[in-house]
């Protein structure tokens, strides 16, 4: 029997994003914010005032147009077949969904503190959440992770970050916080595979 792929949760959600992508650009054009808002993009005013906060999930599996979408799926295959091969399957969609949601949370105050009512969409929160999540877990194995160096992943992680800013139409606030919330959830739930678990007799031992 043919052994089953280590990145499979990766696999799916890719599957998911481009399948939701062909069947929105058989119905209608997704680089019309309309259309997205309609079919579950990120809005403050429908999230705040009309209570709509599935968007907040939904938007993760939208894209404005094919180079929006390739850009992603790249991004996260690269990304998140090496964070799932490392930490398993439920720590990468754990880290994945928390980070989306924490960057789509973040970017929804800032822009409810500024009054900026922006349609938004896309799964990039989520994939500087895989970004993050990995930085951690390349320190926690002494700053090597196969061909990962901690060097490496803090200069992806500036470039990353500087390309955002200096790039028009991203939401910027939803890759920082997608950042912070992949670290601090790799943080509080990835353990070293050669890390020892401390038993009783261990600390007897002491």
């Amino acid at each position: 029997m043919k052994e089953r792929p280590k990145e499979i949760m990766t696999i799916t959600l890719i599957g998911i994003n481009i399948l939701v992508f062909i069947v929105l650009t058989m119905i209608g054009r997704t680089e019309d914010g309309y259309f997205m808002l309609q079919h579950g993009a990120m809005y403050e005013p429908y999230i705040i005032e009309n209570q709509e906060y599935y968007r907040l999930f939904t938007s993760l599996f939208l894209h404005f147009g094919i180079s929006h979408l390739l850009n992603n799926m790249v991004l996260l295959w690269a990304l998140g077949s090496i964070f799932e091969k490392e930490a398993g399957k439920i720590r990468f969609l754990f880290c994945y969904f928390i980070s989306g949601i924490g960057g789509n949370l973040l970017s929804l105050y800032w822009n409810t503190m500024h009054d900026r009512q922006i349609v938004s969409a896309g799964a990039s929160g989520a994939i500087f959440g895989l970004m993050g999540g990995l930085l951690w877990i390349v320190f926690a194995n002494r700053g090597r992770l196969g061909t990962l160096s901690g060097r490496g992943m803090l200069i992806m992680v500036v470039l990353s970050l500087y390309f955002g800013f200096t790039s028009t139409g991203v939401d910027n606030l939803a890759h920082v916080g997608g950042l912070i919330c992949g670290f601090l959830t790799a943080l509080l739930t990835y353990r070293r595979k050669d890390q020892k678990i401390l038993t009783v007799s261990d600390i007897n031992d002491i």
